[in-house]
């Protein structure tokens, strides 16, 4: 008998509960979990909201049994005969233990989260590396999928060809377990064969091949840290790091802060980095430069002239946070210390709106680089901009304007979408959803042969 039927003076038979269930006019429809293949592994997909519209009544076994057998509605009304038998124990065939149940949900439980942190390992893999690639190409390259036929270019190329290379097995040491990155897979690769996987080419040049496959060999000796990347040194082990840090408050939905998952990164990246970058008593701080416009010595201390950007471990922050936290419901205290990322696409629009303008001087000597640039072979010759190198000083203060600026866009874009509270964007919605593509769209207008930004910068593949 249905739930919401209506007592009967009679027995009811089989046909008379259908007929008292097809008596309802609306129906919920919520699909279960279903899954979708994502880098090799499947990844859970929420169901659709509940929605209650009507349904048709199924059809009535008294009329027609056929019609009734074959339609989806038998099918668990028929089985909840033997379902019910089944919790009496009066089964044919089968004994049933009821005290299992609550184990069996258990056991299932455990899957589940055994299976929900290797997919977030892997993504962290594939996310650390695909950051790391992701330093300028140059507007010489582009990259055909090999799996859509589309060709990209810059930061989109970069991000697929580093999915369709990590899905390849390129930054795996076992063959057999190709979805992943460990220490051997990279120690293995030497810039001829990253080369053929970013299809790099006379016709088709990269900014940085040299320079990417040393950032990724010196990745595969700060990964041997097993403290930090376990005894299998890949980078998607930092995820069982960060749950068992002191820090971390382990909850229903784990509490990670936004400081130790920073000092993760920094103290085991450190090494990665050129050894040509900015040092203070001998340490090197990465993407950190000095800039004019900053105090200086005899009135400052030599440390408070230099301006720290740190872009691509504020860019792996933002990107790992994310597979944590949709996977594992992994929350993150202190995301407001992540600044808006000091790179060109950002940094073009301000100069494409004409927020900002590049003064004359400044102006004519880039100018006068990249013309010297275009004599080197494979390099742009049409659509001229300013050019400089990254340890310029017009490229650290163009850089450390773009942060503060940005800040203050995310308040005045919420105050114009009227946004409070709760709904309000945070930066790293407005970045994805506004700057970014914004800098993007105003590039491709404006310089429409080469897409490039309104300032070029020299880049060894390992910055901006």
């Amino acid at each position: 008998m249905g739930l919401f039927s209506r007592k009967s003076s009679k027995t009811p038979t089989d046909a008379d509960s259908v007929t008292s269930k097809a008596s309802r006019t609306t129906s919920n429809l919520q699909s279960p979990l279903s899954t979708k293949t994502m880098n090799g592994s499947s990844v859970a997909i929420p169901p659709p909201p509940t929605i209650n519209v009507p349904l048709p009544p199924p059809p009535d076994p008294r009329h027609d049994p056929a019609a009734y057998l074959r339609s989806i509605y038998a099918v668990r009304d028929r089985s909840s005969i033997i379902h019910q038998k089944a919790k009496r124990n009066q089964l044919n065939h089968f004994d049933v233990d009821p005290t299992k149940f609550e184990e069996t949900a258990a056991y299932l439980v455990s899957i589940i989260k055994i299976d929900a942190r290797e997919r977030t390992r892997r993504l962290l893999d594939l996310f650390l590396v695909s950051v790391l690639l992701d330093a300028g190409a140059g507007t010489q390259w582009s990259y055909k999928s090999k799996e859509s036929g589309k060709t990209y270019r810059r930061s989109e190329g970069l991000a697929v060809a580093s999915l369709e290379m990590f899905k390849a097995g390129y930054f795996s040491g076992d063959p057999t377990e190709p979805y992943q990155v460990n220490a051997s897979g990279l120690n293995r690769l030497s810039p001829g064969q990253l080369a053929i996987g970013l299809q790099v080419s006379d016709v088709n040049p990269i900014a940085g091949l040299e320079g990417r496959t040393g950032l990724l060999s010196r990745l595969a000796e700060a990964l041997e840290k097993p403290e930090y990347f376990g005894s299998t040194s890949r980078p998607g082990n930092i995820l069982d790091y960060l749950l068992s840090h002191p820090s971390t408050q382990m909850s229903s939905d784990p509490i990670v802060l936004i400081p130790t998952l920073w000092d993760v990164l920094t103290h085991c990246l450190a090494s990665i980095w050129p050894d040509s970058r900015t040092k203070i008593d001998g340490v090197s701080l990465g993407d950190a430069w000095p800039c004019s416009s900053m105090p200086s010595p005899p009135h400052a201390q030599p440390w408070e002239s230099i301006v720290p950007f740190h872009k691509l471990t504020q860019w792996l922050c933002y990107s790992l946070m994310a597979p944590m936290t949709r996977l594992l419901k992994i929350q993150f205290a202190g995301v407001e210390l992540l600044t808006g990322l000091p790179e060109y696409r950002n940094g073009g629009l301000l100069i494409d709106t004409g927020l900002v303008t590049l003064k004359p001087a400044d102006a004519k000597r880039g100018v006068g680089a990249y013309h010297h640039n275009a004599t080197v072979k494979g390099q742009p010759c049409m659509e001229v901009v300013p050019l400089f190198s990254a340890d310029d000083d017009v490229v650290v203060e163009w850089r450390a304007l773009t942060i503060g600026f940005l800040d203050d866009l995310l308040v005045e874009v919420n105050h114009l979408l009227k946004l409070e509270g709760s709904n309000k964007l945070s930066l790293a919605q407005m970045l994805e959803a506004g700057s970014w593509k914004g800098g993007r769209e105003l590039a491709e207008v404006s310089r429409p042969n080469t897409k490039q930004p309104p300032i070029m910068i020299l880049s060894d593949g390992t910055v901006f």
